[in-house]
């Protein structure tokens, strides 16, 4: 279904090795996998028919290798607020392992030490919603999973915390836009395989 309103268009990138693994990803710069190179070379025909107006990518390679591999890498604009999470000292670490140390930890509403809070990622996401509604066109947007959930949240008007509440598979698209008007935001589509 299209829409008469701009669409957003969200891509995960790849997989990669802690990706698969579940260990945190934000500012290490941890290459593509085989199988997530096939994974972005298959997003460029999945939006063959689409066009858009810009391209915007998070700096790391696994978000940059993705556009590129996808096709829509001539003439991306890096983004530095589109960087995944920071997730400080838990950064390379699982969730089961931190949960080992700390009983009932949970990113969305704990943050990480000398990382960054909910509140931190969120006030990023304002601010390249902010320049969403500037734009008013559609744009195609490639970062990591736990900033583009609350790229979403924020979008709804929720607390960048909601975030929990969304899930994105490696190589997921998913669809920001509008229902009747500029100031009915919605989401179009998630976790699109």
């Amino acid at each position: 279904m299209s829409s008469a309103f701009p669409e957003i268009y969200l891509v995960r990138h790849g997989e990669t090795e802690w990706s698969l693994s579940g260990r945190h990803t934000g500012q290490s710069d941890i290459p593509l996998t085989a199988n997530g190179e096939a994974a972005a070379r298959q997003i460029g025909p999945r939006l063959a028919d689409k066009r858009f107006t810009a391209v915007w990518s998070s700096p790391s390679q696994r978000a940059r290798n993705t556009c590129e591999l996808s096709g829509f890498g001539a003439g991306a604009i890096v983004k530095d607020d589109l960087a995944e999470w920071d997730y400080g000292a838990y950064e390379g670490i699982t969730t089961k392992e931190i949960l080992a140390s700390r009983p009932g930890w949970q990113l969305f509403r704990d943050g990480c030490p000398n990382g960054e809070a909910a509140q931190d990622v969120g006030a990023r996401a304002d601010r390249i919603i902010s320049e969403l509604q500037q734009a008013n066109a559609p744009i195609l947007i490639f970062s990591s999973s736990h900033f583009l959930r609350v790229l979403g949240a924020r979008w709804l008007g929720l607390s960048p915390t909601d975030g929990a509440r969304f899930i994105l598979d490696t190589a997921s698209i998913s669809v920001l836009g509008y229902e009747h008007d500029l100031t009915e935001p919605v989401i179009r589509r998630w976790n699109g395989i």
